[in-house]
């Protein structure tokens, strides 16, 4: 059985990205410099061409994780902003409103007895998401997240 999450622990890698295709694009590129290098000066313009889609690739790569990343904080977003507004009090609804995107993501690992004091400490000392990570006593582990 594997540990609780904690903030300790919490970083997860993708294996098929992080250690399957990131590599193998990056050592595309470095071989297709390397093929280049090693024909000069006979080299073709396809050796160029080579080098300009690896980096395309690698590139292409990055941004789609990116893009799923930026859609994976829009919904914890959303899934934060509602449970707040089940949880704060009346008068302070406003607290949803006033808080970032990078704060909701580090909320998502408060506990539900603790994210309301945590939201508004968030707000008035303008904490980031580490430092909120930090400040959860109760964590609530999103084994989601990639």
């Amino acid at each position: 059985m594997s540990k609780p999450q904690s903030y300790e622990n919490h970083a997860r890698f993708d294996p098929a990205f992080h250690f399957f295709i990131a590599p193998l694009l990056l050592l595309n590129i470095i071989f297709a410099v390397y093929a280049t290098i090693h024909a000069w000066p006979g080299f073709q313009h396809t050796h160029l061409w080579w080098i300009v889609m690896s980096v395309v690739l690698f590139v292409f790569a990055g941004l789609m994780r990116g893009y799923a990343l930026k859609n994976q904080d829009r919904i914890i977003r959303l899934e934060e902003q509602l449970r707040l507004a089940d949880l704060l009090p009346e008068d302070q609804l406003g607290l949803v409103e006033t808080l970032t995107v990078d704060q909701y993501i580090g909320l998502r690992f408060a506990s539900d007895a603790e994210v309301a004091a945590l939201a508004q400490r968030a707000v008035a000392e303008n904490l980031g998401r580490k430092q909120i990570k930090q400040a959860i006593t109760h964590w609530r582990a999103d084994n989601h997240r990639i």
